[in-house]
């Protein structure tokens, strides 16, 4: 079988999972440009849903994790006044680059990752 269009017994072609990891890796956007993190996988969710199924799944839960790391981040934004966001703040977002880290991986080996404690908010 040509590697491009399927590989192994997943079916999931190699440009489907490339756009996969894409849809998880975009988030790290969010290092650089304000929202990024909410608008990589977005931007790839909207553009690949109608033509890649996998595609269309995994930039869901992207996307959902994402909104669910902003609403983490935010309470811990909030616990600050408390003193305990200042611990709790930086685990969470480092829980989040690894997460998204595993997620991308995985995407791209064709497995249909589900990113834990996520609220699927999009279905």
């Amino acid at each position: 079988m040509d590697e491009q269009t399927t590989t192994g017994t997943s079916g999931i072609s190699a440009d489907e999972r490339q756009w996969g990891m894409i849809a998880h890796l975009s988030a790290l956007a969010g290092l650089i440009v304000p929202f990024g993190h909410v608008l990589g996988p977005l931007i790839v969710w909207l553009v690949k849903k109608d033509t890649m199924p996998f595609v269309d799944d995994q930039g869901k839960e992207a996307l959902n994790f994402q909104i669910t790391l902003s609403i983490a981040l935010f309470i811990t934004g909030l616990l600050i006044f408390v003193v305990i966001g200042m611990l709790l703040m930086p685990l969470v977002g480092l829980a989040g680059l690894i997460l998204t880290v595993i997620a991308g991986i995985k995407a791209n080996e064709g497995v249909a990752y589900r990113y834990p404690f996520t609220l699927r908010l999009i279905k």
